[in-house]
Formats: structure tokens, sequence, C-alpha cells
């Protein structure tokens, strides 16, 4: 009866077989025994092509009978390794190429596993004589104790807490240069978290829908929309056709009403002059909202136009304001000295605005649009402007 092979390629030879070469033969089967066991070697890939690996009966080198590969070459497209269906063994696997394309190892007819074009790590996978499964996808959980060191480790997509909820989660961003630096501190300092990489980088933090960033249990102030309240006493009457200011007594004791008076018929105007602070993202428009009071018992609508424009240093004073933005006309409420309060303006685009300079608003009664008959008491305007910086500095 002559010799047979196991799927790995040792030699099962028949009784009374092999005469005078028995012992050159079991050697060859231990030494396959041995690669089978411990062996290493490296397979060359093809690019955009198969290496089908065979086994090699009764001698060693067969690299599908050796217990860990490495996988080279400098691919140019995605490569594919199969073993034959038929054997049931494990491996460690290493993919070496480089370049970013997919590496499979599969059986010849059934399925494997792939390497992503920019995974270039090791993985143990083993064939159930149909096809390659990873065994590492089926391990349970792993309880590190006492002090154990992991070198830039890799993590899915959340870390869990104790009770198996969701504490953090983590997103990957194709070719990330910036990234997360926590840091820990001596004594008497704060820890800190803050953002390397490149040399000028932003730190995000971001809260959900209408949730707001907060320290302890305060809300953080942060750039963004900011109001400036103007009262009328801070204005001042253009010289032709201005409004009139005066103080209004309404009961005894009771709060004095210092406003400017805009006559019903004449479109009369007011001026004001602000500095915004240095975060101000001078590129945006501002929005304005007006308030006022009715003068008699009129309920019909009382509205205003803004316009502004600013001066830089070194700039003549003399320059022309930019295109009046009118807010929607509001009715009045019946009553006498009620305060009404437009809703908030459209953007009021600013001439010459820039930063570090002195802007000057001119504020219309907008006659040719409200109904009200009476003189509009005009208390204050708040301003709305964008920040775009944490401070002044």
């Amino acid at each position: 009866m002559a010799s047979t092979y196991t799927n790995l390629g040792v030699q099962l030879m028949a009784t009374g077989e092999k005469a005078g070469t028995w012992g050159t033969l079991t050697n060859t089967n231990w030494n396959i025994i041995e690669q089978i066991s411990g062996g290493y070697t490296t397979q060359a890939l093809t690019s955009g092509g198969t290496v089908t690996l065979v086994k090699s009966d009764g001698s060693t080198g067969a690299v599908m009978a050796t217990r860990v590969w490495k996988l080279t070459g400098a691919l140019s497209d995605n490569a594919i390794v199969t073993v034959p269906d038929s054997i049931e063994n494990w491996w460690i696997i290493n993919n070496a190429s480089t370049n970013a394309y997919t590496v499979q190892v599969k059986t010849v007819s059934g399925t494997g596993i792939t390497w992503a074009t920019t995974d270039k790590g090791t993985k143990i996978l083993y064939t159930d004589g149909t096809n390659v499964i990873d065994a590492t996808s089926s391990f349970g959980d792993v309880t590190l104790t006492g002090t154990q060191t992991l070198t830039s480790p890799k993590i899915g997509t959340s870390i869990l807490d104790t009770n198996g909820n969701e504490l953090a989660l983590l997103t990957a961003t194709g070719s990330a240069v910036n990234e997360i630096t926590l840091a820990n501190a001596a004594t008497g300092n704060g820890p800190i978290i803050s953002s390397t990489g490149e040399t000028n980088v932003d730190l995000n933090l971001n809260p959900k829908g209408s949730g707001v960033l907060k320290s302890g249990t305060a809300a953080v102030k942060i750039a963004g929309k900011e109001t400036m309240w103007v009262p009328a006493t801070a204005m001042y009457a253009e010289t032709t056709n201005g409004a009139e200011l005066a103080q209004t007594v309404l009961s005894a004791g009771a709060p004095e009403l210092k406003a400017f008076a805009f006559d019903a018929s004449t479109a009369e105007a007011v001026q004001f002059n602000v500095s915004f602070p240095e975060s101000w993202a001078f590129g945006t428009d501002v929005t304005f909202q007006t308030m006022w009071s009715a003068s008699s018992t009129d309920t019909g609508t009382g509205g205003f136009t803004l316009a502004g424009c600013s001066v830089a240093n070194n700039i003549d004073y003399d320059l022309a304001f930019g295109s009046a933005v009118a807010n929607t006309a509001l009715a009045a409420s019946g009553t006498q000295d009620d305060l009404m309060i437009n809703a908030e303006s459209g953007g009021v685009t600013i001439a010459s605005r820039a930063a570090s300079t002195n802007t000057i608003f001119r504020l219309v009664r907008d006659t040719g649009t409200d109904t009200n008959t009476g003189d509009l008491r005009l208390v204050g305007v708040k301003i709305f402007f964008t920040t775009d910086a944490a401070n002044d500095g």
C-alpha cells in the first residue's frame, strides 16, 4: 500500500513501506509538524490578482502549513490569497503590504477576511474547511488587571461604562492630523485638555440642540450674538427734522418717561454713536429692535428705519450712511403709554464697517409705512451684533 498525506502534507507511510528510508521521512514529517506548530514565513502578494496556496506533500516550505505569515508587497491594486477548501488550520497573519489597497485571505470556493485599505495590522484567522474566519471577532470580554500598558491602542466606536452604557463615542476623520491631548498636573494646578497637531487649532465643544456649554452649573459665555442697549438719552436729534426729547410724568412717584417724540407726518430722525468691542465680527450685518410707546389711544402701527456708517482712524466723519433698513411696523395696543417692542429687523449693512472704528447710526420714524396718527415716544433701541472672538485681547 502506498503512502498517503494529511491535509497539511504530513506523510502517512503504510506498514512495511519505505524500508531503509523511515528515518529520513520521519525527520521530514517532524520538520513539517514543527513548521505547523510554530513556523514563520513571508508571502509576496500579487497586485490585482490571486496567490493560490497549496499543500506540499511530504516536504517542508508550504506557506499554508506555517503558523505565522507576513504578507508583503507594494500594491497597486487589491490582492487576494486563497487556501484549499478542505483544510482545517489556523494562522497569525500580518498584512505588511504598502499602499492603500485591500488584502483578502479566503478559501478557494468560500468566503474570507479582508484587511481594509488602511489596515496594516495582524489578525488571527482559521478555516473550518469551508470558509476563513476571523478568530479575534468572537473573543469575549477581556479584563485587564494590575498595571497594563497599551501603546497606541486602536479603539472602536465607543467606550462603555461598568453598566454597559455608552460613556464616550468615537468617530474617525480621514487623514486626521489634529487631536485632543489630556495632561495631568502637579499639586495646585488643574489638568489640561488641549488641541494639538497643527500650529493653530481650535478646540470645539459642541452642545446638542438647545443645550448650552457649562462650567459647573453656570453657562459659559461664548462668542456669538450679543446685544447693545442704547437709551433715548444717549441719542441726539438731527439738526433738520429732528425728533424732540421730552420727559413725561405719568403718575407722581412712578417712572418718568424720557423719550424722543417722533411726529406722525414728518420723517423725523435721531442719531447715536457707539464703538463695538474688538471681538465684533464686523463682516456680519447688525439687526435692531425699537421700544416705544404711543402718545394716544390710537391703535395704528409704528415702525422705524436704521442706517449706519463706521469711521476709522484718520478718516473724515463726513461719510454717507449705508442703506436704511425698516423693522416690521407694530400695531399699538390702544392704551396710551404701553410699552411696544417691534420685532427684530433684518440685517443692516453698516457702510465702511471695520474693526476699531466709531459707528454712527441714524434712526428715523418710518412714516411712509406706519399708520399711527400720534407721536411715537422712542424709549431706546436694542442693537444685535455678532462676536467671533472670546475677548477683546
